[in-house]
């Protein structure tokens, strides 16, 4: 049994080894909480608000994670938790999405939880594998010989396949240059919205790329329109955004709308919300792999830890951490090794907080008292 005693909220400022560009938004730091939660045997769990600081990806950012933890999700620590999955089913479930700021509490007691069991995170949540392959996520550049120098590099690191941010207006140009130089390489596209019903003509063109898939094409909530355009272009469709519930998963399925599911801890609202997508995944053919949310240590770890899962078929998003950050937060460093990464077998999410990183990267700090 939990019970949590205080809440700690850590908010830290990072800067991205280099600006993360996509079709709709440009990332040059991270603004973020660490959640840091303590129970009554001194065991300390954390999480992290995944959301970003502005609501291009969805409609939460830092600052709504931080007012809803402080009014909603705090409270509900007091009564004693038995097991994080409750903590969903039975609290959260009264509060209407916000699910980063769920995921970012529900991902503290997870670790916690598995602290208290003397059990690594991934096995708490049910898996039996420890590895993992990556793959490298690349943000649009400046022009074709950066990009190729990016690719280039990350293909020399092991990394298992490149993901690609596109958008409409140099796509195929982009596409046409980095096949005529890598013509075997594993690849995919994030389009991150940027088209519409109006571009399938345009997006026939994708499939003489032979491309693993392409994420998110339409907009968040175009689930007809996505099912009209699978019955049309050969390239797999893989949803993101448009994935937030369990319900959300069964409209996607049931109209046909993609062939793959792109999991996000912080978008579904934490492990038993992405458990339970993975399972309805699994059970109707669909694969799913674990989508980035330029996460730090702590969100990196969990996100890891969720992708050992079965059903998780393709490289996740969750490269090493110094493809993203000078110091991380977390100690050691995520590391990959010919494109796969390791969890340690420690309890919970298996790394200790770099305290010194912690305090250098943070802006402010406040405790919460919970009984």
């Amino acid at each position: 049994m939990i019970q949590v005693q205080q809440l700690i909220l850590h908010r830290l400022k990072m800067p991205l080894l280099q600006p993360f560009a996509n079709s709709r938004h440009t990332v040059t730091s991270k603004d973020f909480y660490i959640i840091e939660l303590i129970d009554q045997d001194g065991y300390r769990g954390y999480g992290e608000t995944v959301a970003f600081d502005s609501p291009w990806y969805t409609e939460e950012t830092t600052s709504t994670a931080r007012e809803t933890i402080e009014r909603e999700l705090a409270p509900l620590l007091k009564e004693p938790i038995d097991h994080p999955s409750t903590f969903t089913t039975t609290r959260t479930n009264k509060i209407r999405r916000h699910h980063m700021a769920k995921y970012s509490i529900e991902g503290a007691l997870w670790d916690l939880y598995a602290k208290r069991q003397n059990k690594p995170l991934y096995k708490a949540i049910g898996s039996n594998r420890n590895q993992i392959e990556v793959g490298a996520a690349i943000g649009r550049k400046k022009d074709i010989p950066t990009l190729l120098d990016a690719i280039r590099t990350a293909a020399h690191n092991g990394y298992k396949r490149i993901k690609l941010k596109i958008g409409r207006e140099n796509d195929i140009h982009i596409l046409d240059a980095v096949r005529s130089h890598f013509p075997k390489l594993p690849l995919m596209v994030d389009a991150n919205s940027a088209y519409s019903l109006n571009d399938i003509d345009h997006l026939k063109q994708f499939d003489q790329f032979q491309l693993m898939m392409i994420e998110q094409p339409f907009a968040h909530d175009d689930f007809v329109d996505h099912a009209k355009l699978a019955q049309t272009i050969e390239t797999p469709i893989c949803l993101d955004e448009s994935i937030h519930t369990l319900a959300d998963a069964r409209t996607a399925i049931a109209l046909n709308s993609c062939q793959i599911i792109s999991i996000k801890l912080g978008r579904v609202g934490g492990f038993h919300n992405a458990l339970a997508i993975n399972s309805l995944c699994q059970e109707h053919h669909i694969p799913t792999w674990s989508g980035g949310m330029l996460e730090a240590g702590v969100g990196r770890a969990q996100s890891l830890a969720m992708a050992t899962m079965p059903n998780f078929i393709f490289p996740a998003d969750q490269a090493a951490s110094d493809r993203y950050w000078q110091n991380d937060i977390i100690t050691p460093a995520i590391t990959a090794q010919s494109g796969t990464i390791t969890l340690p077998d420690k309890p919970g999410i298996g790394y200790e907080i770099d305290q010194e990183a912690l305090e250098f990267f943070r802006t402010e700090r406040k405790s919460i008292p919970i009984t």
